[in-house]
């Protein structure tokens, strides 16, 4: 039982690194919002439901095949999925540059389309774990082209 915590968890921590980043978090509140613009607060409630779903469709792929069986495409999308969502909140909030905090988004939206697909391949069933994740791609990329666009 220790033993699936401890790999749950190796799934589930890395998505929570770009949290430990000291960022300017205020720069949200700063600039121009869309009217569909949610709170700053939202994004402290969703993203982590978003990053424990990830981490169960992870954890049960990473469980049920030896690391040889898993397909590298299923790793290099997770990998780069991994980089685009993680990049978003450096960009965003650190250099503060919303053109490239859209193209951010809209990689993690298009990998995260990807990353359904490859899970489905494997299973099926845990694979519709990630549509969550998928539709807030969708409203992030939106939101941050809108962002971009009232901004320029």
């Amino acid at each position: 039982m220790l033993k699936k915590i401890i790999l749950f968890l190796c799934c589930l921590l890395p998505w929570f690194l770009n949290n430990i980043i000291p960022l300017n978090y205020n720069y949200y509140k700063e600039i121009k919002l869309p009217f569909f613009a949610p709170p700053s607060y939202f994004y402290g409630i969703i993203w982590p439901i978003i990053y424990i779903l990830i981490a169960i469709s992870i954890y049960n792929i990473v469980s049920s095949l030896k690391w040889k069986e898993i397909p590298n495409n299923y790793k290099v999308i997770l990998l780069i999925n991994y980089i685009f969502n993680q990049s978003y909140t450096i960009i965003f909030f650190g250099l503060k540059n919303n053109f490239l905090a859209f193209i951010s988004c809209l990689g993690t939206l298009i990998t995260s389309i990807f990353l359904k697909e490859e899970t489905a391949l494997m299973n099926n069933k845990i694979s519709k774990i990630l549509v969550p994740y998928i539709l807030l791609s969708i409203f992030a990329t939106i939101l941050s082209l809108s962002i971009y666009l009232y901004n320029v």
